[in-house]
């Protein structure tokens, strides 16, 4: 992160030079000097930050640290790089100092090898906040990866593109375009895929457990999409209410608002809250759709300590005695897990479909002057008994697996054969 400056205007002095102005320009001058001396040594004492010269740059080593410990950094190495460079590189017009700045922050937070540990400059991050609004250009396919950090398929989105493409849940994307994802970040990756509407763009994909890849070529569209979508099945039994979620954004909690209260009105006996081929979001907002339905913990947090913390409801629950029940498969990832887990743990309701993706770590976001952030795991998330679900997934309390053709929604006719 490059450091920030302030910039102080001086007003020009109108009276005549004399030894008085000259005296209280050096009163001046020693109070700055003797201010900046006493700023270095109290950093110095506080930090006990040891700073040699080497090369171009200070070394600066924090010592007693945790973590890392006693780490001696020779930031040298890195200056001389960056001063070879558009020196020696052939093609100068490619050299852009804040391009050079963003990927060389790019690939330090790379390296600590977490997929979903990132940093956005501020194209990338401004996709990430349309994708969260609900609004943008692409495909329509959420992304992530599996336990062998292979960028992979979470979820199509309903009446998209990669929809109609027949894009499957955990279906590898080995190349997008000619680019090779090994090793690629998300946002990297959503910047290839995004585009103007119109354009197009080629995907090589692999199916889950498959061994011969297909590539698919994909018109980019306007994509909107509601988060809740809320319809009523009449049943012998009564009124059912299947409410649709498929992503917990930022208007995520008013349509489920909304949805709820239409729900109260219906007199109903029975809901299916369907998170299949969800990939998650805002974790407060799957906390947020979980209060309707429990009392008391939802989630628990593991931090990097390993002190574990429980997060409860935001509210009172609205359909607390409404018998309930979940559909879930292995597009459902993140805060839909944690939705289905809370459930399921606190024996709200069954869990019916297949077993979800298996993402089980929280990112907090850091936002940065000039619009770049930093999306940077900082917990592992429990189900209320304390279960960690990473690379692992929610097994059904039912399971039942829907036929390749579509042509009968098997999951959702137990759903309701249950209520």
């Amino acid at each position: 992160m490059s450091p920030s400056f302030q910039k102080f205007s001086q007003k020009k002095n109108s009276l005549p030079k004399s030894a008085t102005s000259g005296i209280f320009g050096f009163v001046v001058q020693f109070l700055i000097v003797a201010v900046a001396f006493f700023a270095i040594g109290f950093v110095v004492g506080q930090k006990k930050i040891s700073i040699e010269r080497k090369g171009v740059a200070p070394n600066v080593v924090f010592e007693n640290q945790t973590p890392p410990q006693n780490q001696n950094v020779d930031f040298s190495l890195f200056w001389r790089v960056w001063d070879v460079l558009p020196q020696r590189y052939l093609d100068k017009n490619q050299i852009d100092g804040q391009k050079l700045l963003y990927g060389s922050i790019s690939g330090m937070v790379r390296s600590l090898g977490d997929p979903y540990t990132a940093f956005l400059d501020p194209k990338q991050n401004t996709a990430v906040t349309d994708e969260l609004s609900g609004s943008y250009q692409g495909i329509g396919i959420q992304i992530g990866f599996n336990k062998d950090k292979r960028l992979v398929v979470i979820a199509p989105l309903k009446g998209t593109p990669a929809e109609a493409a027949g894009l499957k849940p955990k279906d590898i994307i080995v190349k997008i375009d000619s680019k090779d994802t090994f090793d690629m970040t998300l946002p990297e990756a959503v910047d290839l895929i995004r585009g103007q509407v119109g354009s197009r763009v080629k995907l090589v994909l692999l199916h889950d457990g498959g061994e011969k890849t297909f590539e698919k070529d994909l018109a980019r569209a306007q994509i909107d999409v509601k988060s809740v979508d809320l319809t009523f099945k009449d049943t012998k039994s009564g009124k059912i209410a299947i409410i649709k979620v498929s992503r917990f954004g930022e208007k995520t909690d008013s349509e489920w608002d909304t949805a709820v209260d239409k729900v109260l009105s219906n007199n109903v006996s029975g809901v299916v809250v369907d998170m299949r081929n969800n990939p998650g979001g805002l974790l407060t907002s799957a906390i947020h759709l979980a209060s309707d339905f429990v009392k008391s913990t939802v989630v628990k947090q593991e931090s990097d300590k390993g002190e574990v913390s429980s997060l409860g409801v935001d509210h009172a629950a609205r359909l607390g005695s409404v018998p309930l029940v979940v559909l879930v498969n292995g597009g459902s990832a993140s805060a839909a897990e944690i939705f289905a887990g809370a459930m399921s743990d606190n024996n709200r309701g069954k869990v019916v479909g297949e077993k979800s993706f298996g993402k089980g770590t929280v990112q907090d976001v850091v936002n940065f002057p000039g619009g770049s952030s930093l999306h940077v795991t900082i917990a592992k998330w429990l189900t209320p008994d304390g279960d960690s679900i990473h690379g692992v997934g929610i097994t059904p309390d039912v399971v039942v697996v829907n036929k390749d053709d579509g042509k009968e929604d098997l999951q959702l006719q137990k759903a309701l054969d249950l209520l």
